[in-house]
């Protein structure tokens, strides 16, 4: 036994030994990072350093709006197909923060951006009065904004 262990192989085994303590002290260290800014509060999904609320409570949407905003948040603003596929598939509709601005005569987020139509394949009726409900990204309504709606709310953290 004495034989194997040779003054190389001892120093190959520290050597591999730093290594791996180097390499799991900078993964305790990324996945530290990663998870500040990932957090997300209680009942909320976290996706992509992102936090998302979805509803269980229906209200127009001027409503569910405040109720964002009332959580340092935002009626939901798609970026992506990506994230369009992150919450596809839902149960039911759910408000997001896009609606019809008749000064513009287009429709905008809330935060003034306008709609990226190669997010929703579909036509939407051009009505000040409607606002969009959401379940998946063949099933896009535009509804009357006093209509009851659950809805969802992102939090951006990235």
């Amino acid at each position: 036994m004495a034989a194997f262990q040779t003054t190389p192989w001892n120093l190959i085994s520290g050597a591999l030994g730093t290594t791996c303590l180097l390499l799991m002290a900078t993964l305790g260290i990324l996945l530290n990072h990663c998870s500040d800014c990932c957090s997300c509060q209680e009942k909320w999904i976290g996706y992509r350093c992102n936090c998302y609320f979805f509803s269980t409570e229906e209200k127009p949407w001027k409503e569910s709006r405040a109720a964002c905003a009332s959580q340092n948040s935002t009626l939901l603003q798609l970026e992506s197909r990506d994230e369009l596929g992150f919450v596809s598939s839902l149960q039911y509709f759910y408000w997001i923060g896009l609606s019809f601005s008749a000064d513009r005569g287009t429709w905008l987020w809330e935060d003034g951006s306008t709609l990226s139509f190669d997010l929703f394949s579909l036509s939407l009726t051009p009505n000040p009065e409607n606002c969009i409900s959401y379940k998946s990204s063949e099933e896009v309504l535009d509804e009357n904004c006093f209509q009851n709606n659950r809805y969802i709310c992102k939090q951006c953290n990235g």
